[in-house]
């Protein structure tokens, strides 16, 4: 009788899903994590900093530059750069939305549950950047695919 470790399948190579929780990392021809791909994918996660500097859509801009530069060069930076910019305008929204919903007060409360939302999953986008994870942040709606 067979062992059933030798009736499994070979690991596949997956592609990033949208519902996947699990990280996935972008690994160059060598088998390890490209570096400046990293860099330049936590670049597009940190540039979104630029909003608490009172640059006006800093938060945007930054992210929009860095995935505008090397989008063809790294795909790892193109995947980074798109999930970073699609989670600062689900911010951005979510922020205008508070900020309306002060006129009924319960913006007060929402208002600086978003700021510091936003400001953890940024840092922590970051990181996992850095370290070659393909991050993908829990509210987040898909505009650029």
């Amino acid at each position: 009788m067979p062992c059933l470790r030798s009736l499994r399948r070979p690991a596949r190579s997956r592609q990033a899903s949208p519902l996947s929780t699990e990280p996935l990392q972008y690994q160059s021809q060598a088998g390890e994590v490209d570096s400046s791909a990293r860099i330049y994918g936590m670049l597009c996660h940190l540039l979104s900093l630029c909003a608490l500097l009172s640059i006006p859509f800093g938060h945007i801009l930054g992210p929009l530059v860095v995935w505008l530069i090397k989008k063809d060069s790294h795909p790892f930076v193109n995947d980074q750069g798109k999930e970073s910019l699609n989670f600062q305008i689900t911010m951005t929204i979510a922020g205008l939305v508070a900020g309306v919903l002060m006129l009924v007060v319960i913006g007060f409360i929402l208002l600086p549950i978003v700021l510091i939302v936003w400001l953890v999953l940024v840092i922590i986008a970051s990181v996992k950047a850095n370290g070659g994870v393909y991050y993908r942040y829990p509210i987040n709606i898909r505009f650029i695919k």
